[in-house]
């Protein structure tokens, strides 16, 4: 009976049902992929193919520009044509994509593929959020959750992978990551075989507002562009981690260098941890607006941790930031959550592709402007800039609330949604 017990709780922390786990094993796949490729590409193009670290971000840069156009086309195909089929077109394109750059030996060969690769990973991804709608109905934040659980852990043992392969760092060894890279791709859209081949959803009837029956009707949806604004502003708490936090510990701190791994590696650990025990109940409108609040809330609290760091001798500038990267981690979870809820919630089901194209499109746009912001403002003013930094991460997560009832008061439906957490399930669904 103890191992029957066991067993159903493994099943369930990997999903409801076939297809929930079918889509939660591909994003894993996909994501191991790209933790091996990510964390050493731009080393691969600099020391192994010789090209100028100037030109591989000049490069890179512009490629993930220019996929940011493909976000909303590639959504609203997804919800014409089904969100299986794109994402697994969009999966191919980007297999034989990562296959050509390891016969790049130039910039414009290494900018052609990599455009290529970013138009299809934007549009997929808008596919992706669409597909995530249609395979965890029942369920929607908890399936949420636990898929964001291990597509974390799956980015957590790419990484792994590819600091083996930088500690080689030979040819072959970097080789190795993209191709494994590639293969992740082809994988993934091997596995997107074993779903159903879910049919486009009617759109509203045409008694509906004229601006529902719009193509572009994301565009039009003020309440969700204004959030997609929003979530992209609180993207930039990503960066804080990957980016900021690592160099404001290694010049402007005395705690010792092994504290910047192990920033990467709480952070990764708490996600990974409580990501399903706290997003597993934020699953109405309202609650997305209040898990938002919350995320800004703990980021006030986690930047001035991080600018009193340089201010305290060696161990208690560790146990600073150690602490700050644990209530970071946190209001990035609440963060995750809020716009799972809000971002599929304000959506309508038909147009789900199209509005996570959209969504999508804002948060990259965010993270091509982080670094710029967070290495000039608040590496620049020093704990100003971190004080600065924590007041507008709890500005913007103050709007969560009051932009959630407008978007509620503008959706078609029962005006219950946002107190019923039963009639508050159903924009989630598909």
């Amino acid at each position: 009976m103890i191992k029957g017990r066991s067993a159903g709780r493994v099943s369930r922390m990997a999903g409801d049902n076939r297809s929930e786990r079918v889509l939660i094993l591909a994003s894993f796949v996909n994501r191991v992929g790209n933790g091996l490729f990510n964390t050493a590409s731009a080393l691969y193009f600099t020391f192994v193919v010789g090209l100028p670290a100037a030109q591989v971000g000049i490069a890179l840069t512009c490629a993930g520009l220019i996929g940011l156009l493909a976000g909303i086309p590639g959504g609203h195909l997804a919800d014409r044509r089904g969100p299986r089929t794109v994402m697994m077109v969009a999966l191919g394109v980007q297999a034989a994509a990562m296959s050509a750059l390891v016969l790049v030996e130039s910039w414009s060969a290494l900018a052609a593929i990599a455009t290529v690769d970013q138009l299809a990973a934007s549009a997929g991804g808008a596919a992706w959020g669409a597909l995530v709608v249609r395979v965890g109905p029942d369920q929607p934040a908890l399936f949420r959750a636990t898929l964001r659980t291990y597509v974390n852990l799956g980015v957590v043992l790419g990484t792994v992978g590819a600091g083996c392969a930088v500690a080689a760092g030979t040819r072959t060894a970097y080789v190795v990551l993209i191709i494994g890279n590639a293969a992740s791709f082809a994988l993934c859209a091997l596995l997107l075989f074993l779903l159903p081949s879910y049919k486009p959803l009617a759109p509203p009837p045409p008694s509906s507002s004229p601006a529902r029956r719009r193509r572009w009707i994301a565009l039009t949806d003020r309440p969700f562009v204004a959030f997609t604004a929003l979530f992209g502003a609180m993207g930039l708490q990503y960066p804080v981690v990957s980016l900021l936090l690592p160099i404001w510990i290694s010049q402007h701190t005395d705690a010792p260098r092994w504290t910047v791994a192990a920033v990467s590696a709480l952070n990764a650990a708490v996600c990974v941890l409580l990501q399903t025990r706290i997003g597993s109940r934020i699953q109405t409108l309202r609650d997305g607006g209040r898990a938002f609040r919350t995320a800004g809330l703990l980021f006030l609290i986690s930047c001035p941790l991080m600018a009193l760091s340089a201010h305290v001798p060696v161990w208690g500038a560790a146990g600073l930031v150690i602490a700050a990267i644990c209530v970071h981690s946190l209001g990035e979870i609440w963060e995750s959550s809020a716009g799972f809820a809000l971002g599929f919630g304000l959506a309508p089901d038909h147009a789900q592709g199209q509005y996570q194209g959209l969504l999508g499109l804002g948060f990259s746009a965010g993270q091509a402007l982080a670094p710029a912001i967070l290495t000039t403002v608040v590496l620049g003013l020093g704990t100003t800039g971190w004080l600065l930094l924590g007041v507008f991460f709890a500005a913007v997560g103050a709007v969560g609330p009051p932009l959630e009832r407008w978007g509620a008061r503008t959706r078609p439906g029962p005006k219950t949604s946002t107190t019923d957490p039963g009639a508050q399930a159903d924009p989630a669904r598909a």
